[in-house]
C-alpha cells in the first residue's frame, strides 16, 4: 500500500475510511497531491476525477442525493474551492451531506504574494454546518476536528469544510502509516416528541386541514400513513412533483387548482391547520396563498429544520414524518367535512378543462411537456432543471413508478445537469434529464465527465433564451429585455453532443417530436434530444392555459 508521506493527509484519509466516507470526487491540482495520492491508492475508496470544480461539487451532490450519505470533495488551494460554493449552498438548503477537503498553503504563505493562495479558512461561513481549520502538523486536536466535521455532515445532513495546510514536498510517499488517528464514536442526540394531546385536540375539531408535501425520497413515507390521510374527509393533501408521493385523492397539480381562484375561493380553501414536511416548495402561488390566507396553526415535521415559509409557523416537530404519524394518527379521528370532496370536485373540473385546452394549442413548451411526460420510461429516474422546466412539470401527472428530483435548495440553474449525472451514476437507474437551454449551456461542462452511464438521456427544450422571464409580470419586448433578461441566443447542442460522444436527436414541431422521441428513448447510448420551441408563443400559451381552467 502507498501512503502520502505527510502525516496530516494520512490522518484525514484514515478517518474518512473509518467513518465510511468512501466516495471521493477529486479535481486535479498540486497542493492536494498528498490527499489525491492517498485516496486514489487505497482500494477502500471509489475515486472520481472531475476537472471543473463547480461540476465536481454538483456531481458529488448528485451521488450524495441518491446514496444519502456523505461524499467527499478534494481540491487544490486558491480559487478552486470557491467554485464549489454554488453546490455547497444547494447542499446546505437541500440537506445533502458533502465534505469539502481543501488543500491550503501553510499560514505563513497567506497574503504575502505567494501563488495560488486566498484566505481559505471559514470561506463558506454563511452556508456551512462545520468548519475544521486544521494545523499543519498532525495532532489529536486535528483528529478531533476531522471527526466532528464528519459527524456533523452525517447527523445534520449538510455540507462541512475541512481546510488542510500542506507544505512542500507534496508528492513523497511511504509504504507504512505513520499515524494512529483519534476516532470518536458518532452518536446522534435522541429527540423525542412533545405531548401530542393539545395538537390532537386541535386536529380533531378542525374541519379544514391542509397537508402540503415538498421534496421527498421515493418510498420514504409509509403507505399506511398516506392511506389514512387520503381517506380523511377533512384533509386535503397537496403534493409537489418532487414529493414522490402518490394517491388518487391527493392534489398533485397545485398551480392548476389554485391559480384561477377568486378571493371567495381562496377564503373557502383557507385551512385551519397546515402540516408541511419534505423539501422546499416550488409553487409560488401556494406560498402567496398561505401567506395571505394564513392557517391558525402551521406544524412542520422535520428532524433538523423548520423554515417559516408562510410566516405562520406555530410548531416544529423535530422527528422524521413516519415517527410523527406513527404516534399522531392513531390518536386522531375523522371529522365530518366537505373539504376533501370539494377539492376532488375541483380537481376533476380542472382536469377536464386542462385536457380540452391542451388539444387546441400550437407547438410550444406546454405542448412539449404534454407530449413527453407520458412517454417517460417506467421505473426511471427523472431529474428536472430549475426555472421553466420544473414549473411546467408541476402542471402534469407523472407516472408513480418514476423517481423525481430537482435542485430546489437554492433553485439555481447552475449544476442541474451535473447533479443529474452524479445521481444517475449512483442510482444505477435509467435517468432522464429535462432541462431548458440556458441551464443546459450554463452547465455544459457537465458533459466533460468520464462517468456518464450509457442510459443517461437529456431532453433539452430550446426556446432561444430565458423563457421564464416572459411569463413574469412587467415583461416588455425591448432590446434591454431581450439582451439582459431573456439572454436571447442562437445556440444549439448539436456540436456539444458530437464533441462529448452523445447521440443527438432534434425536433421543431409536433410531428417530428412524435417520431424522434421514441427513437431517443430506445437508444442505448448517452443521448440528447433538442426540441426547438417558438420563443414568442410560449408565454401566451401558458397565460391562456390558466385562464382556460375556470
Amino acid at each position: 500500500m502507498i501512503y502520502p508521506k505527510i502525516p496530516l493527509a494520512q490522518s484525514i484519509i484514515e478517518i474518512c475510511k473509518a467513518k465510511d466516507v468512501l466516495d471521493i470526487v477529486i479535481s486535479p491540482g498540486s497542493r492536494n497531491a498528498p490527499l489525491t495520492i492517498g485516496f486514489a491508492s487505497n482500494p477502500s475508496f471509489e475515486c472520481f476525477s472531475i476537472a471543473d470544480e463547480r461540476c465536481a461539487a454538483f456531481f458529488a451532490l448528485g451521488i450524495a442525493q441518491q446514496k444519502r450519505k456523505p461524499v467527499a470533495l478534494v481540491c487544490t488551494s486558491g480559487s478552486a474551492l470557491l467554485n464549489y460554493y454554488p453546490a455547497i449552498a444547494e447542499a446546505f438548503y437541500s440537506q445533502i451531506p458533502l465534505i469539502v477537503i481543501s488543500a491550503d498553503r501553510p499560514k505563513n504563505k497567506i497574503d504575502i504574494g505567494d501563488g495560488q493562495t486566498i484566505r481559505q479558512e471559514n470561506v463558506y461561513a454563511n452556508h456551512i454546518l462545520f468548519s475544521a481549520n486544521l494545523l499543519e502538523e498532525a495532532s489529536k486536536e486535528n483528529d478531533s476536528k476531522i471527526n466532528d466535521a464528519i459527524h456533523t455532515a452525517i447527523t445534520q445532513q449538510g455540507p462541512v469544510h475541512i481546510n488542510a495546510p500542506f507544505e512542500e514536498p507534496l508528492y513523497e510517499t511511504v509504504s507504512e502509516l505513520r499515524v494512529n488517528p483519534l476516532l470518536k464514536d458518532l452518536m446522534a442526540e435522541p429527540i423525542s416528541l412533545p405531548s401530542l394531546e393539545p395538537f390532537v385536540n386541535l386536529w380533531n375539531t378542525a374541519k379544514k386541514k391542509l397537508v402540503l408535501i415538498g421534496g421527498n425520497h421515493p418510498n420514504e413515507i409509509e403507505e399506511r400513513f398516506i392511506k389514512q390521510l387520503a381517506e380523511d374527509e377533512s384533509v386535503v393533501v397537496m403534493t409537489e412533483v418532487t414529493s414522490n408521493i402518490h394517491h388518487p385523492n391527493f392534489i398533485a397539480n397545485i398551480d392548476t387548482i389554485i391559480t384561477p381562484f377568486t378571493e371567495e375561493d381562496f377564503k373557502d380553501f383557507q385551512p385551519e391547520i397546515l402540516i408541511t414536511f419534505g423539501g422546499m416548495i416550488v409553487s409560488k402561488r401556494i406560498k402567496a396563498f398561505l401567506r395571505k390566507y394564513k392557517p391558525m396553526q402551521h406544524w412542520h415535521i422535520d428532524k433538523l429544520r423548520a423554515y417559516n415559509t408562510f410566516e405562520a409557523l406555530t410548531q416544529h416537530f423535530e422527528v422524521e414524518p413516519n415517527v410523527f404519524f406513527e404516534t399522531f394518527l392513531q390518536k386522531t379521528k375523522t371529522t365530518e367535512s366537505d373539504y376533501l370532496q370539494n377539492a376532488l370536485n375541483l380537481k376533476s373540473l380542472r382536469k377536464e378543462k386542462h385536457d380540452v385546452y391542451l388539444n387546441t394549442i400550437p407547438f410550444s413548451d406546454l405542448k412539449v411537456f404534454d407530449s413527453i411526460l407520458p412517454k417517460l420510461p417506467k421505473n426511471a429516474q427523472l431529474q428536472i432543471s430549475n426555472s421553466s422546466p420544473i414549473r411546467y412539470a408541476q402542471l402534469f401527472p407523472i407516472d408513480s413508478s418514476i423517481d423525481v428530483f430537482c435542485n430546489r435548495g437554492t433553485s439555481g440553474i447552475d449544476g442541474s445537469t451535473t447533479t443529474a449525472i452524479g445521481a444517475a451514476y449512483a442510482s444505477g437507474k435509467e435517468t432522464i434529464m429535462i432541462t431548458g437551454d440556458v441551464s443546459f449551456f450554463y452547465d455544459s461542462n457537465a458533459l466533460w465527465n468520464n462517468y456518464i452511464p450509457k442510459d443517461f438521456k437529456i431532453i433539452l427544450i430550446n426556446n432561444a433564451g430565458g423563457g421564464i422571464f416572459r411569463i413574469l409580470p412587467g415583461h416588455k419586448e425591448t432590446p434591454v429585455f431581450n439582451t439582459y433578461f431573456e439572454t436571447t441566443h442562437q445556440l444549439t447542442a448539436e456540436y456539444l453532443a458530437k464533441m462529448y460522444g452523445f447521440d443527438y436527436f432534434k425536433s421543431s414541431n409536433e410531428q417530428e417530436l412524435e417520431k424522434e422521441i421514441d427513437s431517443f428513448f430506445k437508444n442505448n447510448k448517452p443521448s440528447i434530444i433538442e426540441i426547438f420551441t417558438p420563443t414568442k408563443v410560449n408565454n401566451q400559451v401558458l397565460l391562456e392555459y390558466f385562464k382556460s381552467l375556470t
